[in-house]
């Protein structure tokens, strides 16, 4: 069983691997950099269904068909599912599970909502109360606009620091039998949540990035560890903006991830030949690069120890409409082979 450690940490004690992992994402993110890793790619955003909101469901869907089938696992196996999403009530989760059949937990995270679901999921399994628990999330760049800011028919201007949602669903499956890859968690710190005071709701890598840096250092402190402990060290969706920003409050506090520092709103799009100004957002970002690129080079034992930060910035359309700050919300996990 895992044991407390510092102030905001767990050591996970028992193997829990990351047995099996799928993704599933739009036709924008299938032209990036990172096309190669993901099990499907859409032709379109609808996903040849009725609505924005019914296509993200299909893909939450279609990820977690593609993860059990993977894992060589029914649905009768998977004791329970975590998932969120961005949308009111979180509605692509529910209906894009609403035929799994399996007890269901939903979340709200905002975009660290991978992370968060790997974690509690990863605790679960630690602690003897399930064998497989599959842990999934989505966005949709259409869905998300039309919430958070505007109907992208009315074609508003964006903003350089805007970051562009990540149309996509990725998850993988948390177990406690093993596989041949032997990939599992390891370490997992949970952020707390960090108000900076920044209310501009097109920079979100700006007010994420400063929860972030608090995990990442309280990580670092809690396990006694350097950054260098990791051949990887990556932040959910900060951007190009937020991880820069990130990196140097790091630094100030006397931690140097420069070396070995990423990005997935940063590493999904190519910035030179896509117009995603700061780079990728959204639950999906994360979750497709995770369950995607950074799986298959665990797998590949190009990664051994990689250290995935989810960020979220938890605002809603009626906060910002308040004229309140946009609060940051970042958990850590380690991976390791």
């Amino acid at each position: 069983m895992g044991t407390k450690i510092g102030t905001q940490s767990a050591e996970i004690s028992s193997p829990v691997y990351l047995r099996s992992y799928a993704s599933v994402v739009g036709p924008k993110e299938g032209e990036g950099p990172l096309k190669y890793s993901f099990d499907e790619i859409t032709d379109d955003e609808m996903y040849d269904e009725q609505t924005w909101e019914k296509a993200e469901s299909k893909m939450v869907k279609t990820a977690y068909s593609k993860i059990l089938s993977k894992g060589g696992i029914t649905p009768s196996d998977v004791d329970y599912i975590f998932t969120g999403d961005l949308l009111n009530q979180c509605i692509a989760s529910s209906f894009g599970l609403k035929e799994s059949q399996t007890s269901f937990f939903g979340l709200y995270g905002a975009c660290s909502t991978m992370a968060e679901s790997l974690a509690l999921s990863s605790m679960l399994v630690d602690g003897g109360f399930a064998q497989n628990i599959v842990a999934i999330t989505s966005s949709h760049y259409c869905s998300s606009e039309r919430q958070y800011r505007f109907p992208i028919e009315l074609g508003s201007q964006r903003t350089p620091t805007a970051q562009w949602t990540v149309t996509g669903s990725g998850g993988l499956l948390i177990s406690s039998i093993s596989d041949n890859n032997n990939v599992f968690v390891k370490k997992i710190t949970v952020g707390k949540i960090v108000d900076m005071g920044i209310k501009d709701v097109n920079n979100m890598g700006a007010a994420m990035a400063p929860a972030a840096a608090e995990t990442l250092i309280t990580h670092f402190k809690d396990f006694n560890i350097s950054p260098d402990y990791y051949d990887l060290i990556v932040t959910g969706d900060l951007g190009s903006l937020g991880k820069e920003i990130c990196s140097e409050l790091v630094l100030a506090n006397g931690y140097d991830i420069s070396q070995n520092y990423e990005d997935c709103g940063v590493m999904i799009y190519d910035a030179k030949k896509q117009d995603v100004h700061a780079g990728g957002s959204g639950c999906g970002c994360s979750a497709s690069v995770l369950a995607g690129e950074l799986m298959s080079r665990l797998k590949k034992a190009e990664l051994n120890k990689l250290l995935f930060v989810g960020t979220g910035a938890l605002l809603s359309p009626v906060s910002s409409g308040q004229g309140q700050s946009i609060l940051g919300i970042a958990h850590a996990v380690g991976i390791e082979r």
